[in-house]
């Protein structure tokens, strides 16, 4: 094909694609968003109609250069998530903060008193600083916080973008004539899809060849049971669960083969468009977001009333006399704005919850969002999914019974290690009788009954090693696990070698109104004689059943035959055991048409056996019937126990059997057993599980809300059952996790507080909505996430309680300093204006330097107490409560108190003058009382990081338990020694150097907030022990 044919065969494709060649990739999405309607319905078209317009020969497919060419024209075969937002937009994002407004504001500030300054300045003098150093600190600051805050924005990002990578999803396509495996990203518009039992579908595409194809749509359409396909062109257009001629993206194949010529990708699949719908709606902001923008808004209105209240006192005992006392004024508003916002909070905060993210992640919880990482911690309710996520989604075959008796089988999962043990009637001695013996030639034959109905299958998978090891090698279960799981359990038993001569002539299929499956084999080693397998629900099985196998005779079954089968089967079902029956008959031909009954088409030929099951199912022997479980996973029930310690419910929500569903969750402890211990009997338990239909059954809101209050187990639910629960919880006042793997579970993970999608088995469109994702499926996962989530929340905690502490300090420094200036000797008696007690740069520089380095080690600090032995957090807790408000104001007062001591100790007029001072002139002695002042503060401050690591806990339990802090300490006084020896520095902050005597003085006053803090604690406990 010359390459002008090629571009006219890809534009034909918009017949079906309905996009438009763009070589952008942004453009591509866009297009795909905003497509016209295919002009031709694929359903509608013959299926070589619809390869010879895709351009592409379905005997070989495409080339590898024509479907590179495609991919370059299409785009990949993914889900747009919403376009993504510039770089540029990302980073401002990062100054939408109302204290980042009240810094902007600080510095507009000094930028006019600055030019004030410049403006008014005596001719011939130096007319003030030579830049507006405030206003350039505060800015650079800003930016500085703000390339923190993207870069760990965008690590958590490619944190999300590289668990995405390690779970690609991979597709069999027919290239170069030759089925080759590709990522599915890769799959384009006209390649051949090879189906296969327990493939995910890559993309809508026509069928093309159908061998007994069944696909899973549930994830689309809600239909919970496997649709059969065909490659019949429709009359008519036809809803979308009614078109057999077509496969859609994100739905599974269970059973059959086929082949589909692909006819869209990405956006333009039909859960394309539901990914489109999901992605309207906005996420709201975690509880953290909310509260610290409540933060900032108390701390920036309380700025602007000291300010007020400062200015209006000012001008009332001194007023305003000229310019300079203007820029003073300012200058003091600055200064205010500047000690009381944490600059360094948000910055900080993101990297704490950065480093939560990355400790989740080695648990193989992946967050998306990193504001969610606290919000876990504050989970009361988990609703899971059972399959898969509290147990192993490993389907194990544990038990046969068989006319004779009844055998155990050994081992668990896919790999076919086991063995056969006879279970011994009581009494009897270790030798197995007559009749365990014949129970187990039964089982053998059950089994291989089981093996042959089926349309399973078990690989083998050689690791990176010889193969030799059997650690090397691992088994995929192929199709539906319950099929597998009999296939596992023949190969157990070495049943396989019974059915090892027979080969597959036709079959017919299950059905959820058949509730079984036949196949019909023929026995190569017998002269080609056909038998047929059957298997199915043991009570719907028995219906067809007139005789049955004992002791390797056949003979009628007669009623007791029945009710002892039936009678087993409840026992089995109340022992959390699916149950499936087997059965066979032997047709004593080797011709089909050669069977009285069966039908002949007009041909000659034997008409499809799938329609014949009047015919072939009837008049069977009874073999045996297995007992299969789906292991709980061996770790959740001290998970769930863990939970229930936290006071976290677990609520189990599946698909499967009521007495199954109570079974396990009485086994994983989230129904409670009885005080023996021993577990409840089935009436009991059966009790204690809600159905989908009794849920449909409750008249109204509150009926509903009762049953979700007592209730945690439901079974037999539908998708949208599982909202209505969720938002059930949630009306009660519950912050919900809620795990989902399908399409149709995507709008409940979003609707809950916590999403949580399944790494393995979730579909993307699930993944994109959930705030989180289980890297393996597992539910202690997330209750080891919660725990993660609650000493981040507590280290959130005890850095809040330290910042805000040293910035409510900073605050009553300054106010204090500015009211009480002329008692404490600041401002010398005649003089006039505003003399501020700390500079504005000295402010940003405790804030930023000496204060985020102990902060950071917070974040990181080991859990003082048990994070799980407490209640959760309710929605209505506020992060920073009342009791955490009186931590910060009495620690900030003393802070405060202690800092403008040490300042008045060096100046002369004030109350506590430690020496004479009258040989340096004013300015000098402010330069020098600031230096202490601003000493003092930053001692006073690292003790108070570690006192702020607990509300009412001494300071000396733990106390070198956090290595990081004690680090951060060591750093932060170097950088005050700088400041106070280095020259540069010195000019800068306008410090001078110290003397031995005066970092006593600084240490001791400093101290004074350790003993304050441990007084104060001291009297908590004594009242808490009442």
């Amino acid at each position: 094909m010359d390459d002008r044919k090629k571009d006219q065969s890809i534009q034909s494709h918009a017949n079906f694609d309905g996009d438009s060649a763009t070589g952008d990739r942004t453009q591509i999405r866009q297009d795909q968003q905003n497509q016209q309607p295919p002009q031709i319905d694929p359903s509608l078209a013959d299926a070589q109609a619809v390869a010879a317009s895709l351009g592409v020969d379905p005997n070989t497919g495409l080339s590898q250069a024509e479907a590179e060419r495609r991919l370059a024209q299409y785009g990949p075969n993914e889900l747009a998530s919403a376009p993504p937002v510039p770089k540029w937009k990302k980073f401002l994002a990062q100054f939408k903060d109302p204290l980042v407004y009240l810094l902007l504001a600080a510095t507009g500030i000094s930028l006019i008193a600055w030019f004030i300054e410049k403006a008014n300045a005596a001719p011939g003098a130096e007319g003030g600083e030579i830049l507006p150093f405030d206003a350039i600190v505060i800015v650079l600051i800003l930016i500085v916080n703000a390339v923190l805050g993207y870069i760990q924005e965008s690590k958590a990002e490619e944190a999300v973008e590289a668990l995405s990578q390690m779970t690609a999803p991979q597709t069999n396509v027919l290239r170069d004539g030759k089925i080759a495996r590709i990522n599915t990203v890769d799959v384009v518009p006209g390649d051949m899809v090879v189906l296969g039992e327990g493939d995910s579908i890559p993309a809508d595409g026509r069928l093309l060849a159908a061998a007994s194809l069944r696909v899973a749509e549930a994830s689309l359409t809600g239909e919970s049971v496997p649709v059969g396909k065909n490659v019949d062109t429709l009359a008519e257009a036809k809803a979308l669960g009614d078109r057999a001629n077509m496969v859609f993206n994100g739905t599974s194949v269970t059973q059959g083969t086929g082949r589909a010529i692909v006819t869209s990708t990405g956006m333009r699949t039909q859960v394309g468009k539901i990914a489109d719908l999901l992605q309207a709606t906005d996420d709201d902001d975690s509880p953290l977001q909310k509260e610290m923008n409540y933060v900032s808004k108390i701390l920036g209105i309380a700025v602007c009333i000291i300010a007020a209240v400062v200015l209006v006192a000012l001008a009332l005992t001194e007023g305003f006399n000229d310019i300079h006392d203007v820029i003073d004024s300012l200058l003091l508003s600055v200064s205010l704005a500047v000690a009381a916002v944490p600059e360094g909070l948000a910055a900080i905060l993101t990297v704490v919850l950065a480093l939560g993210v990355r400790r989740m992640a080695e648990h193989h919880a992946i967050v998306k969002k990193l504001h969610s990482v606290e919000t876990l911690g504050s989970a009361s309710v988990i609703c899971s999914d059972k399959t898969g996520t509290l147990t192993r989604n490993e389907m194990t075959v544990e038990r046969v019974v068989t006319p004779s008796g009844e055998v155990q089988l050994t081992g668990t999962g896919y790999a076919p290690e086991g063995r056969m043990i006879a279970i011994p009637d009581a009494g009897l001695t270790s030798t197995p009788s007559p009749a365990q013996e014949a129970a187990q030639l039964e089982a053998v034959a059950t089994l291989a009954v089981g093996a042959l109905a089926n349309d399973g299958e078990l690989r083998e998978n050689t690791g990176a090693g010889d193969g030799s090891a059997a650690s090397d090698i691992t088994w995929e279960a192929v199709g539906d696990p319950t099929e597998v799981s009999l296939i596992v359990a023949a190969r157990k038993v070495k049943a396989d070698r019974k059915y090892a001569n027979y080969t597959r002539i036709g079959e017919i299929p299950f059905t959820s109104d058949r509730k079984r499956m036949a196949v019909v084999a023929q026995d190569n080693a017998d002269a080609g004689r056909l038998t047929v397998f059957a298997k199915g629900a043991p009570d719907v099985l028995l219906g067809y059943c007139s005789r049955i196998a004992v002791n390797g005779a056949v003979r009628p079954m007669t009623q007791g035959d029945r009710q002892q089968i039936l009678a087993a089967v409840e026992r089995l079902s109340a022992e959390a055991y699916r149950t499936l029956g087997q059965a066979c008959r032997p047709l004593g031909t080797a011709s089909l048409a050669a069977v009285p009954g069966v039908r002949i088409n007009a041909a000659g030929h034997v008409a499809d056996i799938a329609d014949q099951s009047d015919v072939l199912e009837s008049d069977l022997i009874w073999v045996g019937m297995v007992g299969i479980i789906d292991p709980p996973r061996t770790e959740v029930r001290d998970s769930v126990a863990e939970a229930h310690r936290a006071g976290i419910r677990t609520v189990m929500i599946t698909g499967d059997h009521p007495l199954t569903a109570a079974r396990i969750a009485s086994d994983l402890g989230i129904i409670e057993t009885d005080r023996n211990g021993s577990a409840a009997g089935a009436d009991d338990l059966s009790g204690k599980v809600l159905t989908g239909v009794q849920l449909d059954e409750l008249p109204d809101e509150r009926a509903f809300d009762n049953a979700t209050r007592e209730i945690s187990v439901y079974a037999r639910v539908a998708p949208e059952h599982k909202l209505k629960i969720v938002e059930s919880l949630q009306r009660q006042g519950n912050i919900v996790a809620m795990t989902g793997d399908g399409v149709n579970d995507a709008p409940a993970v979003k609707t809950a507080d916590i999403g949580v999608a399944m790494g393995i088995t979730g579909t993307e469109v699930t993944k994109q909505s959930a705030k989180m994702i289980l890297a393996d499926d597992n539910f202690s996962t997330i209750v080891e996430a919660v725990r993660e989530g609650r000493g981040i929340f507590d280290n959130i905690r005890k850095f809040l309680r330290y910042l805000l502490s040293s910035n409510v300090g900073e605050v009553f420094t300054v106010f204090g300093g500015v009211m009480l200036a002329g008692f404490l000797g600041i401002t010398q008696p005649g003089s006039q204006g505003v003399t501020v007690p700390l500079l504005a740069t000295q402010l940003l520089w405790i804030n930023l330097l000496t204060d985020a380095a102990p902060a950071l080690a917070m974040g990181v600090d080991p859990s003082t107490d048990d994070v799980m032995a407490r209640k959760p957090r309710k929605l209505t807790d506020r992060v920073i409560d009342g009791q955490m408000w009186g931590d910060i104001i009495f620690i900030g007062i003393i802070m405060a108190a202690v800092t403008l001591i040490g300042m008045d100790m060096h100046l002369a007029g004030g109350l506590f003058t430690d020496r004479s001072v009258d040989a340096v002139g004013h300015d000098a002695q402010m330069t020098e009382a600031r230096t202490m002042g601003f000493t003092i503060l930053v001692f006073a401050q690292m003790l108070n990081a570690l006192c702020s690591r607990s509300h009412d806990q001494s300071v000396f339990v733990g106390l070198f338990a956090n290595k990081w802090l004690w680090g951060a300490i060591a750093l932060s006084t170097l950088l005050q020694l700088a400041v106070v020896y280095v020259p540069f520095l010195n000019t800068a902050f306008g410090t001078v150097p110290l003397s031995a005597g005066a970092w006593v003085e600084c240490l001791g006053l400093a101290m004074i907030v350790l003993v304050a803090s441990e007084l104060r604690k001291c009297v908590l406990r004594a009242m808490h022990r009442r």
